[in-house]
C-alpha cells in the first residue's frame, strides 16, 4: 500500500466509532430505517435489502451461547459463482500430521521479514495446533507479518473465530459488520463465518492469531473475586455498520475443512447495511485488563489473567485460554515474584507484545513465542532466578512489557515448518543450564 494508502486508512481508523459490551445483543445501521422494526424478516426488507441470518452455533444451544446476527445487505451472500481451490501459502489446519508432537522446549525469534508484497492473508504462517477442524475442537496458532493491504480482496473462516494479536504495526479491518481499529496492545476478534480484509495502518505489521475451531471465546467466569475485575465486558468495542456498494471483481477466499477455497464475486461482499445480533466482532485494549493479584504471599497461578476462555465438555478444562499479563503492582511478602517453576496439563504457547517478560531476561523478544507443552518442565532461567531470588522485597511495579498466551487442554504439535523453520532458537534450553546446587542438610 503506498503512504496515501496508508494515511487514508489511518485518517478512516481515527474516525470509527464503536458500540460496548462483550455478548450484547447490539444493533447498527449506517441508513437511517436500514432496521425492520418488531420483525426479523419482514416480506420486504426496508430499503430493498436483503434480510440474511448468520448463525455462530446450532439453533438450539442454549440462549446464553446462542450466536447469530441479522444482516441486511444489498446483495444475499448466496449470490456467487462457484468455489475453486486455492493456494495454501503457509497456513495449515488441524489434524496436524506433519510432526509427531514434541515434548521440547522451544522457542522462536520473529518471523522473517518477507521478500516482497505479502497481504495479511498470504503472510499468515502456521506453528501449529491439536485437535480436529471439522470437528470443531481444538486451536491453531498462526504469525503474521504483512506488508501491503488487502484490495479487492475478502476472507472468512468457516473452521474457526480468529483472535488477532497485532504486535508492530495498527491494522485497519473492514467487516461484513463494520470496521475495527486494531494497534499493537489490542486484539481484535473476527467471529466464525465473518467475512473481513485488512488494510494497514503503517508500512508492515506483524503479530500473531489464534484459530479457536471450538466453542466462541467467551468472558471467564468470576467465582469467588465477585461482580467485577479481569476483562470488563464494557471494554469490548463493537463496530458500527458501514458498508461498501462497489462492484468488483473481488476475490473472495473462505478456508473451509482445512483448505482454502476462492471466488470472484462481480461486488464487494461487505455490503451489510445494518445488523443486530451478537455474532459481532470486537476489538480489545489489553491495557484495560483489571489485573487481580496476590496482596499478601506467592505468586498466583497464571489462570488469574484469563481474558477469554473457549470452554470445553470438562468444566474448568479450556479448549483454549486467552492470557495476558499486563502492567501491575507486585507486593507479595517473602515471595519468589516472577512466575515459579513449573509442570503443567495444559499446553502454553507464550508471545511478547512489547518490553520483557519478567520471567526469562534475554531472548524472548516481541514478535517471537515460546512453546511448553504439557507437562514440559519450564520456569524462570538462570538470571532472573538469581536476580528475584536476592531482590529487594519493595512494592514493585511491571510496566514495561506486555506478555500473552494461549494455553490448551492438548498437546500443540508443530508443522513442519516450524520445526525447520531458521528463526527457531537453537538451544534454548542452554537458559536453564547454570542454576546451581544450594541445598544446604
Amino acid at each position: 500500500m503506498s503512504g496515501t494508502g496508508n494515511e487514508q486508512a489511518r485518517k478512516t481508523a481515527e474516525g470509527l466509532t464503536y458500540s460496548s459490551g462483550f455478548g450484547n445483543e447490539h444493533s447498527s445501521e449506517a441508513v437511517t430505517g436500514a432496521l425492520p422494526v418488531g420483525r426479523n424478516s419482514p416480506q420486504l426488507a426496508p430499503l430493498g435489502l436483503y434480510a440474511e441470518q448468520l448463525s455462530g452455533s446450532a439453533f438450539t444451544e442454549p440462549r446464553r451461547h446462542n450466536r447469530r446476527s441479522w444482516l441486511y445487505r444489498i446483495r444475499p451472500s448466496a449470490a456467487h459463482p462457484p468455489f475453486v481451490r486455492a493456494e495454501q501459502g503457509a497456513i495449515r489446519s488441524a489434524p496436524f500430521t506433519d510432526c509427531v508432537p514434541d515434548p521440547n522446549r522451544l522457542r522462536w525469534n520473529p518471523l522473517p521479514e518477507p521478500a516482497g508484497p505479502v497481504d495479511f492473508l498470504s503472510g499468515l504462517w502456521t506453528l501449529g495446533g491439536n485437535g480436529d477442524a471439522t470437528q470443531r475442537t481444538g486451536m491453531a496458532v498462526h504469525l503474521y507479518y504483512t506488508n501491503s493491504s488487502m484490495t479487492d480482496r475478502v476472507f472468512s473462516d468457516a473452521d474457526g473465530e480468529l483472535l488477532i494479536v497485532p504486535e508492530r504495526g495498527g491494522l485497519l479491518i473492514r467487516t461484513e459488520l463494520g470496521l475495527l481499529r486494531a494497534e499493537p496492545g489490542h486484539v481484535a476478534l473476527i467471529p466464525r463465518g465473518v467475512r473481513f480484509r485488512v488494510e494497514l495502518l503503517d508500512a508492515d505489521a506483524r503479530g500473531y492469531v489464534c484459530e479457536n475451531y471450538g466453542r466462541p471465546f467467551e468472558l471467564p467466569d468470576l467465582g469467588p473475586i465477585g461482580a467485577n475485575g479481569l476483562a470488563n465486558p464494557r471494554d469490548f468495542l463493537a463496530p458500527e455498520a458501514a458498508y461498501e456498494d462497489v462492484e468488483g471483481p473481488f476475490e473472495v477466499v473462505s478456508k473451509f475443512c482445512g483448505n482454502l477455497w476462492k471466488a470472484t464475486y462481480d461486488h464487494s461482499p461487505l455490503d451489510v447495511v445494518a445488523w443486530h445480533g451478537n455474532h459481532v466482532p470486537y476489538v480489545y485494549d489489553l491495557r484495560r485488563f483489571n489485573v487481580i493479584g496476590s496482596i499478601s504471599y506467592d505468586h498466583p497461578d497464571p489462570s488469574i489473567f484469563t481474558v477469554l476462555t473457549s470452554p470445553s465438555d470438562t468444566p474448568g478444562l479450556a479448549n483454549v485460554d486467552f492470557v495476558v499479563f499486563a502492567p501491575r503492582w507486585l507486593v507479595g511478602e517473602d515471595t519468589f515474584r516472577p512466575p515459579y517453576f513449573h509442570r503443567n496439563v495444559m499446553t502454553e504457547y507464550m508471545g511478547l507484545i512489547e518490553g520483557a517478560y519478567d520471567a526469562k531476561a534475554e531472548g524472548f523478544v516481541p514478535g517471537g513465542g515460546s512453546l511448553h507443552n504439557m507437562m514440559s518442565a519450564h520456569g524462570p532461567d538462570r538470571e532472573t532466578f538469581d536476580r528475584a531470588s536476592a531482590a529487594e522485597l519493595k512494592p514493585q511495579k511491571i510496566d514495561d512489557g506486555l506478555a500473552f498466551m494461549f494455553e490448551t487442554r492438548w498437546p500443540l504439535t508443530l508443522t513442519e515448518q516450524a520445526r525447520d523453520a531458521g528463526h527457531l532458537q537453537r538451544g534454548y534450553d542452554d537458559v536453564w543450564q547454570g542454576l546451581q546446587r544450594h541445598f544446604r542438610p
